[in-house]
This record gives structure tokens, sequence and C-alpha cells, in this order.
């Protein structure tokens, strides 16, 4: 299975630009350009945050970009919820916020970690014990697992605190049944390790690029977009390549944040009470 995993497209309906500076619906054209190259592909994976207004126009732009893409290239599409999403609008345009799929053999499952009017990810107990049932039941080829908010450790402090609130539970869940791979997004900059067994991979941001080495306690960001390119073999483990997809301002710094907004960020938008 070769997937194209593009995440963080943060799209709006009404064309307004992402910080004031960033086209997103552009970057977005510029990730498929550069992907286009790839010939067949089996699976494209949007993990979440796929608007930043909610609006159902938003996601319309989304699917008329992937939609024809994807059927270019002989590619089934799947999308998660982020924390930037809105369920009616993400489920009025794109249809159910959890899906089970078959593709090329494997089975992709999609879970949604978004807490309605926050930045952290949570994945409660019903859901837990929804994807337990499904990844215990064995698949012909394994299952690959597509959700926003990563089950692995942020590198900045403001992510730190936006993080997915019980990622042992959903590693455990993962663990417990065929899952091969996990895809997620959130973190706006490439990610890829092995936890609880299962290889993880973070892919790049679309509508900007987080700096995981930023000075400590602040957050930065520039513009630059990009994706991961996996190929996952119906037995043994996944290939992953990251590819930017440039353009003449990458770089360009969106925003720096020093440690006081950073905590002001993460007491409004992270969990109340410490997990």
């Amino acid at each position: 299975m070769r997937i194209l995993h593009i995440s963080d497209t943060h799209l709006f309906g009404d064309g307004s630009l992402h910080y004031g500076m960033v086209d997103t619906l552009a970057a977005l054209d510029r990730v498929l350009a550069r992907a286009s190259s790839l010939g067949v592909v089996d699976l494209v994976a949007v993990s979440g945050d796929l608007s930043d207004d909610g609006s159902a126009e938003s996601y319309r732009l989304l699917a008329g970009r992937i939609a024809p893409w994807a059927s270019e290239h002989g590619a089934a599409v799947v999308y998660a919820m982020g924390n930037h999403d809105l369920r009616d609008g993400f489920e009025s345009v794109l249809g159910a916020r959890e899906t089970v799929v078959e593709v090329a053999g494997i089975r992709v499952v999609t879970v949604d970690t978004s807490v309605p009017g926050a930045g952290y990810g949570a994945v409660d107990a019903a859901a837990l014990d929804r994807l337990r049932g499904v990844v215990e039941s064995p698949s012909a080829h394994g299952t690959v697992v597509v959700l926003h908010h990563p089950p692995i450790p942020a590198a900045s402090a403001l992510l730190a605190a936006l993080e997915l609130q019980n990622p042992s539970g959903v590693l455990e869940a993962c663990a417990s049944g065929d899952v091969r791979l996990v895809l997620a997004g959130h973190y706006h900059h490439a990610m890829s390790t092995v936890a609880e067994g299962i290889p993880v991979v973070v892919a790049p941001g679309t509508a900007n690029s987080s700096d995981p080495i930023a000075a400590a306690g602040t957050e930065r960001a520039t513009v630059g977009s990009g994706f991961a390119v996996i190929d996952l073999p119906l037995e043994g483990d996944p290939t992953v390549m990251f590819v930017a997809a440039p353009s003449a301002e990458d770089g360009t710094e969106i925003f720096d944040l020093d440690a006081a907004e950073v905590e002001r960020i993460a007491a409004a938008a992270g969990p109340k009470e410490p997990r």
C-alpha cells in the first residue's frame, strides 16, 4: 500500500489568510502538485485540522481538491477530525467522523480525537472500546489507524499542553489488535517513532511549519508545507519519506511566541485538570 499522508490544511471557506499571511488553499495546491509524480497511490489520508473556520464551504474546498487528485491516482480517501474542525461542517460534507474501510487488503480506521472547544485531544472510553472491537478482529493484512492528535509526546511546550490526553489508552487499544501503523498530524512538523511496537508517523503541516527546536518554552512557526509518503507492504515494516512542497516564502516567520504567551494559550486551550 502506498499512502499520501497530508495534514493540517487549515482551509477557510471565505478565502481568509491563515494568521493573515498564508493562503492555505494555495499551499494545499502546492502539496498536491508536488505529489503528482507519485503515480498510483492506494490511499490519501488527511489527518485533521482540515478547516480553520469549520465552515461547510471549507470542507467543500478540501474535497474539491482531494477527490480529483485521488481519482486520478486511483486512491481511496479518508479524513480525520482535528481540534480546529467542527463536527457539523465536517459531517455535512465529508460524512462520518469515524470510519472503517479496506484498501488494498489493509483495513483503515479513522478515530476522532477532537474535544469540542479545546485544542488538546482525547478518546473516550466508548471510542476506545469501538477501536478495540474493530482491530481485535483480524484483517487480512492488518490495520492502519488515522487520527489527529499523535499518541506520542510533543517537542514544544505549547504542543505538549495540547497533546492527546490518553495516549497510553489509544496505543494499548491499537496493540490489542492488528494495527501496523498510526498516522497523525497536529504538530505541524515531521516526526516518526515506534510506540508500543507500532510505527507512528506525524505528517508535516500544510498550512505552516512548526519549529521543533525553538527555544525552550516558546513556540515558533514559519511558512512551509510538506507531506509524507508511506509504503506499507502486505507484510513487514513501513518505509516513510517526508517531502517538502516549497514556495518562494518558505522560512518566513509567522509567529514567535514567548513563554508568557505560550502559557496563556495553553491555559485557554489546554485541559483544565492535569492528566
